[in-house]
């Protein structure tokens, strides 16, 4: 083979390298452009399942809150209907008491 015909085969192999290379370098900074742009898909994805998940957490953290608050009203006022018919029923034992006191002091005075 003639030289000049080697020396273009080489330039031409030379060549397609060049482009093969340029290519190459060309798809994988697409590659990485995808990735970061996958990775801040899934990113902006975990941040809206924390915060809905956080959501949810505080919606029924608050609901046992007020069954709880309401289980606690119910219980006092449970507890204060009690001590009011314990009060009244020994209201009429008291009234009895006083006026029995009060009778014997003005019989021990006459």
């Amino acid at each position: 083979m003639p030289r000049p015909e080697v020396l273009e085969r080489i330039k031409t192999a030379e060549a397609e390298a060049e482009e093969i290379v340029e290519e190459a370098e060309a798809d994988r900074e697409e590659r990485i452009a995808e990735a970061r742009e996958q990775a801040d898909e899934i990113r902006a994805e975990a941040e809206s399942e924390a915060e809905e998940m956080a959501e949810r957490r505080l919606d029924e953290a608050e609901s046992e809150i007020e069954a709880r608050a309401a289980e606690i009203r119910e219980e006092g006022e449970a507890a204060q209907e009690e001590l009011i018919a314990q009060a009244e029923a020994q209201m009429d034992e008291a009234i009895e008491y006083a006026i029995t006191q009060f009778e014997e002091a003005v019989h021990a005075q006459t």
